[in-house]
């Protein structure tokens, strides 16, 4: 298949539906391959309809483990450059060859360390791996941009990790909308979704689909939610 019927066939299995971000980093204690495949399996029977997924480990783990469709990513810092998500093509490599069926990379408008024109990086990325690409972006022109460069979809991914993005513990709900209204691509919504009726909302603005990540795979952050929660109830 080539992009677009990549890229139909997995619009088509998400839309209007969840994606699950099966992702933890070294620091974690559910760090490994292993354990990320397990997620993603109890994420596939909950009713996920795709995996978002990060280093060629775990995307081979999980692609060995469910039939989903995965959006890779490769995190990794470079000195010198604030993006992470996927930063080059070989790192993108990576990604499709451990078996991902969209590959997300960081589609911000920072420095990165190949092709400061983001239309030569997405076509790059399109002619080494042959797939989808999914640009993390942070605000409204940067997912203009992202479009007006190739990229296939926009998520909102990135909304709040960078310095000149809304700074809140809630999901950037008007960015998705924004989006909807200006780019001509899917938009993905992603980034601090904690209940059901949040992702409804983002749906109802306009999203194809939401990713949910540490409000279901990280059972550090769910915890500490409820913490927080006794903590203010009992100092009121």
């Amino acid at each position: 298949m080539n992009v677009q019927e990549r890229l139909a066939t997995f619009l088509e299995q998400v839309r209007g539906q969840l994606i699950v971000s099966c992702q933890a980093l070294p620091n974690e204690p559910l760090f490994g391959a292993e354990i990320m495949a397990r997620m993603a399996v109890a994420a596939a029977q909950g009713g996920a309809t795709a995996i978002r997924a990060n280093s060629p480990d775990d995307i081979r783990a999980i692609r060995a483990s469910v039939v989903l469709p995965i959006i890779g990513l490769y995190k990794v810092e470079l000195l010198g450059y604030a993006i992470y998500i996927t930063p080059t093509i070989a790192h993108a490599r990576e990604v499709a060859a451990a078996g991902a069926d969209v590959v997300a990379v960081d589609a911000t408008l920072r420095p990165r360390p190949e092709f400061a024109n983001l239309p030569e990086f997405i076509a790059a990325l399109h002619e080494a791996t042959g797939l989808p690409v999914l640009a993390d972006i942070s605000t409204v022109d940067e997912g203009i941009a992202a479009a007006a460069a190739g990229a296939d979809m926009v998520s909102t991914t990135l909304s709040g990790y960078t310095p000149y993005s809304p700074q809140d513990t809630s999901p950037d709900i008007e960015l998705v909308r924004a989006l909807v209204q200006n780019v001509p691509v899917p938009v993905l919504a992603e980034g601090r979704y904690h209940t059901p009726d949040q992702v409804v909302r983002a749906l109802q603005a306009g999203a194809t689909a939401v990713v949910v990540g540490g409000a279901i795979t990280r059972p550090q952050e769910i915890t500490r939610r409820f913490v927080d929660i006794i903590q203010q109830t009992t100092q009121e």
